[in-house]
């Protein structure tokens, strides 16, 4: 079973600049553990088949105006069955008026009542980019990950192979680092990765020979990101003279994590190689192929030529 994850409603608050109109408790306590977010207007009517108490209740404007529509015995009784299903919090957008009776049965219910300034599409938005970020399945795995024109770069081979130095010219270069030796990937959607630092090593960079090095502090704050999305996964291998390496890039390889497929290549490792000039290449010709070209196809093209693709795809996890 996958890990389940939680985040704290303080953390909502901060993020989204709520106001809070009550709080059964510390907002430090209260833990939100679902990132789908409902709005309840079927609810209001009665309509409670399929509802999940598990997941946040925005109120807009939809929902305000339907409750103005009713009587105070009626509208009470419509917000106490909602608010009696145990809701984690509710949020009502828009500086929308609020109704006695809904803060009547927050109090009665012990239910959070918080308060946005935005639009109800705008807090919507944020809030599900929020919850999907601290709530997603996640896995950590031993590499560097670095941002390369804007592209996220996984580099990930055996201890020693050179990742980190190759890391340390590519800041210098004026690429910036998001993590080193080990990189926790959140799955943020169906087809989005993330990749950040755990945060006691986060900026920490690992030398052989020179030791622990602060990237932040020694190429200031532009050397470094907090996260980033993995577009490329680059593989380090030292140099294997008995086996054959791509030389045309027309076999699509992909690493699968978390049901993800990212496109994936193997680099190998030898003295005189410039890893840091390669990575930028890689990094720029991913970006390409995204867009939809592909040297390799058009040098085929050229010379009349027909090479059938293929796909490789290895799985880095059961999730």
């Amino acid at each position: 079973m996958p890990d389940s994850y939680k985040v704290f409603l303080k953390d909502i608050i901060n993020e989204l600049h709520l106001k809070s109109i009550y709080l059964p408790k510390a907002a430090e306590e209260i833990e939100i553990c679902e990132n789908e977010v409902t709005r309840p207007g079927a609810q209001l009517m009665g309509f409670y088949e399929y509802f999940v108490p598990e997941r946040t209740q925005v109120f807009g404007n939809m929902e305000f105006a339907y409750l103005d529509t009713l009587d105070y015995e009626t509208r009470y009784e419509r917000l106490d069955v909602l608010f009696s299903k145990k809701i984690p919090c509710v949020i009502v957008t828009k500086e929308l008026d609020d109704f006695p009776e809904m803060i009547e049965v927050a109090k009665k219910n012990n239910i959070p009542l918080l308060k946005s300034e935005e639009s109800t599409s705008n807090c919507l938005a944020a809030l599900i980019a929020f919850l999907n970020l601290r709530l997603a399945p996640r896995i950590t795995r031993h590499g560097v990950l670095i941002e390369i024109y804007g592209e996220g770069v996984l580099i990930v081979g055996e201890s020693g192979v050179g990742k980190s130095e190759t890391a340390v010219e590519l800041i210098k270069r004026g690429h910036r680092l998001i993590a080193d030796d080990a990189v926790e990937i959140r799955k943020v959607s169906s087809i989005s990765l993330v990749g950040t630092s755990p945060d006691n090593i986060r900026h920490f960079l690992e030398l052989r020979g020179i030791g622990i090095i602060n990237a932040r502090r020694l190429f200031g704050m532009g050397a470094v990101k907090v996260t980033e999305k993995i577009d490329l996964i680059v593989e380090l291998e030292l140099w294997d003279p008995n086996k054959t390496y791509d030389r045309m890039g027309m076999d699509n390889e992909y690493t699968s994590i978390l049901g993800v497929k990212v496109p994936s290549l193997t680099v190998p490792v030898k003295p005189g190689r410039n890893l840091a000039v390669i990575l930028e290449v890689a990094a720029m010709n991913n970006r390409q192929k995204k867009m939809g070209y592909n040297a390799a196809q058009e040098l085929l093209d050229n010379l009349g030529l027909n090479m059938e693709t293929k796909d490789t795809i290895k799985e880095w996890d059961q999730f």
